[in-house]
């Protein structure tokens, strides 16, 4: 059964995260994993063309990414025609870490405790920005200086908010005074940093992961468009009218003690990878995962990588999109929007901040027939990854709608294989369909 409410999970002090003696950093698994698994709410997955054989080989292979030890809470949701047919947590929210003694208290994990799902947030300012351009508030070939004059300075005037979107503004990094935590409150130095910063590329030109500075600068076009900030409008025009309890850039203050922690996990990761993933990233992998855990990160607008949700909601978001841009009788966006949405604009092409080829649209990451995020044979699949396993996805041909969360932040460890098999398992045991809207694209 879930917990309907449980006491605020203790924030231990940043920093937290020392290395122990285990060189994987691995967490306690219970033997007994039905003492730590919850079971959301279910439906039979005949209603949605499915066996119940094919669910519980889904979460056996779920199970086996939580064996691996790197990962202290997993959650994972499916939805399939609009039904969820799996809804499952295992592991603790807090308190099971790498260097957690027997004497922390352990907070058993639920299908609707949030997390924060990093670069997965992407989507939903991605979402933001394709709503106003429907609207024709803004539209997405305009250059990026239309709406921020002083953003034009060193030649970044011939940004538009396309390249933004397909990550080829040229401006794919900020300096490491950007992410002084206490400059989330100061939208203006913000700015002014994003406005100095010196373009790397050629807008355009070249393909190069924005990790953050993308949803900063989408962000600040809608608020100078529409008087309020990102958080505001994807409350207004989606998360309210379809119910959704988290899903938006930060919570407010009173729900800092409900999201669940992250902790540093996996190998340590040494050059020439950890200077990628820094230049990736803005900064270490450690300080990644001490910053997303601070009140002042946890309760701000980072549009590329703030959002928290649970893997039951992260599927429905995508669910929406799925479905053409509609769910539970409350549309969205247009269907044509959502198709244009998911218009490529590179094609495996090499990404030059991540180092491998990768396909994208405007603002998401796309599938593919063969080396795919989700699953083999899932090239009209989209959605996006979210550091390190966090995926949210919709495949229009399956009429399915996912969302994988998990709290461990390895890079390496042994049993990656496990998260690769889970994708092709749940490809494999969820057919194809063609009563999804988009199953045409």
């Amino acid at each position: 059964m879930v917990a309907l409410r449980r006491p605020p999970i203790p924030r231990p002090p940043i920093p937290r995260l020392p290395v122990g003696p285990d060189p994987l950093r691995r967490v306690h698994v219970p033997r007994d994993l039905a003492s730590v698994t919850t079971v959301g709410a279910e439906v039979d997955p005949r209603e949605a063309g499915m066996t119940r054989g094919a669910v519980e080989r889904i979460w056996t292979a779920a199970q086996r990414v939580y064996r691996s030890g790197v990962h202290p809470a997993l959650q994972l949701c499916l939805r399939r025609h609009g039904a969820v047919v799996l809804d499952r947590a295992i592991g603790h929210a807090a308190g099971n870490g790498p260097e957690d003694g027997d004497a922390v208290p352990k907070v058993p994990v639920t299908t609707e405790t949030p997390f924060v799902i990093y670069s997965a947030s992407k989507a939903m300012s991605a979402v933001v920005a394709h709503l106003l351009d429907e609207r024709g508030e803004i539209h997405l070939a305009d250059r990026v200086a239309e709406y921020i004059p002083e953003f034009a300075a060193h030649g970044k005037d011939a940004v538009t908010i396309t390249h933004v979107l397909a990550h080829r503004a040229g401006v794919p990094n900020l300096p490491a005074e950007a992410f002084d935590l206490d400059l989330l409150g100061k939208p203006d130095e913000i700015l002014r940093i994003l406005c100095e910063t010196r373009p790397r590329t050629r807008p355009g030109k070249l393909l190069s992961y924005h990790a953050v500075s993308g949803g900063f600068i989408i962000a600040e076009i809608v608020r100078r468009v529409t008087g309020r900030t990102i958080r505001d409008v994807l409350a207004r025009e989606l998360l309210e009218p379809l119910g959704f309890r988290w899903g938006n850039f930060g919570v407010a203050p009173d729900d800092v003690g409900e999201v669940g922690l992250s902790y540093l996990t996996g190998a340590p990761v040494v050059p020439p990878l950890s200077t990628l993933l820094t230049r990736a990233l803005g900064v270490g992998v450690r300080e990644v995962v001490e910053l997303s855990g601070d009140p002042r990160f946890l309760t701000a607008i980072v549009p590329a990588a703030n959002v928290v949700t649970s893997g039951n909601e992260l599927a429905r978001f995508f669910d929406v999109l799925g479905h053409g841009g509609e769910l539970d009788g409350f549309r969205v966006l247009e269907t044509r929007t959502v198709r244009r949405a998911l218009a490529e604009q590179s094609w495996l092409e090499l990404d030059l901040t991540l180092g491998v080829p990768l396909r994208y649209s405007l603002g998401f990451m796309l599938g593919a027939q063969r080396i795919s995020l989700y699953g083999p044979d899932t090239e009209h699949a989209f959605g996006h990854l979210g550091f390190t396993n966090i995926i949210g996805w919709a495949d229009p041909e399956r009429a399915l709608a996912g969302g994988l969360v998990t709290s461990g932040k390895p890079v390496l460890y042994p049993e990656l294989v496990d998260l690769w098999m889970l994708m092709r398992t749940i490809g494999r045991e969820a057919p194809k369909t063609a009563r999804s809207p988009l199953s045409l694209l």
